[in-house]
């Protein structure tokens, strides 16, 4: 494993890095896109300039200072390093609310040593805010400076806001039965969120988020935010979560093992 320094050499690289990704975004974001569709035929899965543009430089800047790391992508694919660590990318995490001009989207950049998350970083360049996970703890950066984020202490489903993307994400009857009877089970609930809605259950603004389908690069990277921050993800059956699934996201262990007790069964 790679020493407390090491970690935070990497942590000032990825957040540099992931911050001046964020002019790429914003010379985009509300502006007359080209918008292409990644699955002709099927539902509609959009890319734009911005996804492409902002993962190849993320992509360029690690490979050029670390060029034995493994990078994975959304919409590039895999570069095959020869070293322990391993970068994913997703360049917009939430590109349908880019595309609609809605700020609840983020660039995502998670780093893993072997099989643990060691790094997780979220930027919202046009709020300029950038949620950072790791070791050191969890930390929001925008014009204040840095400071230390915390989850809340609800431990009562009935107390509990919870977030997810979109419905459309349950691809099964079942699994869209059980969110349901978690949203009508916690006091109310917010949609469209995206990867902002586990930077905001970090905070202590969300407490439970409860989403399906994910992939490695829409998940991998949140993971050390929330844990830093005092909360808890894994998939519905309470296993590891990083290579993506149904997730669920929780503020602390108590709300995580009432929601596991719905999406479980």
């Amino acid at each position: 494993m790679s020493t407390n320094e090491e970690i935070q050499t990497l942590t000032d690289f990825a957040t540099n890095v992931i911050q001046e990704s964020g002019d790429i975004a914003l010379k985009y974001f509300r502006t007359n896109l080209d918008i292409s569709n990644k699955q002709i035929g099927g539902k509609f899965d959009p890319v734009t300039l911005a996804d492409n543009e902002i993962e190849e430089f993320i992509r360029r800047k690690i490979l050029e200072s670390y060029p034995g790391h493994t990078v994975i992508g959304e919409e590039a694919g895999e570069t095959r390093g020869t070293e322990a660590f391993k970068w994913l990318i997703d360049p917009i995490d939430g590109t349908r609310g880019f595309v609609a001009g809605s700020p609840m989207w983020g660039t995502l950049l998670g780093l893993m040593e072997g099989d643990d998350c060691v790094l997780g970083l979220m930027n919202q360049p046009f709020v300029k805010e950038s949620y950072v996970g790791s070791q050191e703890g969890a930390f929001i950066l925008n014009e204040s400076g840095k400071t230390q984020i915390h989850t809340s202490k609800k431990d009562q489903l009935s107390d509990a806001v919870l977030c997810c993307t979109h419905l459309s994400m349950y691809q099964t009857g079942k699994a869209l039965d059980r969110f349901v009877r978690i949203a009508e089970t916690c006091r109310f609930s917010r949609f469209g969120t995206d990867c902002y809605g586990y930077a905001l259950l970090a905070h202590g603004f969300v407490d439970l988020v409860v989403e399906a389908a994910l992939k490695p690069y829409d998940v991998m990277p949140i993971i050390p935010i929330v844990e830093a921050a005092g909360g808890v993800i894994t998939d519905w059956q309470g296993g590891a979560v990083a290579s993506g699934g149904n997730v669920v996201a929780a503020a602390n262990a108590e709300l995580h093992e009432q929601a596991l007790n719905i999406l479980s069964k």
